[in-house]
């Protein structure tokens, strides 16, 4: 069995609030449809989840369950019955600690910014004990002053180009395979 939704010990969280605009200003960003499908389709591949969508906004928050309704009851399960299974363990909640308190979670916070020395290579998650939260921020990162303090960082992802960063849902796809879980 692997170590993710099957037994709960791994989950996502993508944060919306609080993160930092490019001008390093707190802010809260939009929830894409990108976001919806792509986190949830990338940790279903890796049996991760739940894949919790952090949003304070009830309006947004509305909005993401109307979707989710449709695709995963109405005329889009029937449809697109593969999309139903995908987004089956996506929950939004207003904040982390929602998400946090919701499985009593370990969290581990990534950034694009370099390594300070002490943050913790992904594979290695597996072998510590307890449920994790792997949080990831939109906007320019998460904006840490606001959030609980984390169990620890998982080491950024270097890349070799002039680039800075990656998307989000590319640093996901990619920290979720470093996670170096075996097949269930």
């Amino acid at each position: 069995m692997s170590a993710g939704a099957a037994t709960g010990r791994i989950a996502v969280a993508l944060v919306h609030y609080p993160v930092l605009n490019r001008n390093g200003e707190t802010s809260t960003t939009a929830i894409t449809t990108l976001d919806i499908h792509a986190f949830a389709r990338s940790c279903a591949f890796y049996n991760i989840g739940p894949v919790y969508l952090v949003h304070p906004a009830p309006a947004i928050q509305a909005m993401v369950s109307e979707m989710m309704e449709y695709w995963l009851h109405g005329a889009g399960s029937r449809r697109n019955p593969e999309r139903c299974l995908v987004l089956e363990s996506l929950r939004v909640v207003s904040s982390l600690e929602d998400a946090q308190s919701d499985g009593n979670y370990r969290l581990w916070y990534t950034s694009a910014e370099a390594d300070d020395g002490v943050a913790v290579s992904p594979e290695k998650l597996k072998n510590i004990k307890g449920s994790h939260l792997i949080v990831f921020g939109t906007g320019s990162g998460l904006d840490v002053s606001f959030l609980p303090e984390p169990n620890g960082w998982l080491s950024p992802i270097k890349g070799i180009g002039s680039v800075r960063h990656l998307s989000v849902r590319a640093a996901l796809a990619i920290y979720l395979d470093r996670l170096g879980l075996d097949p269930a």
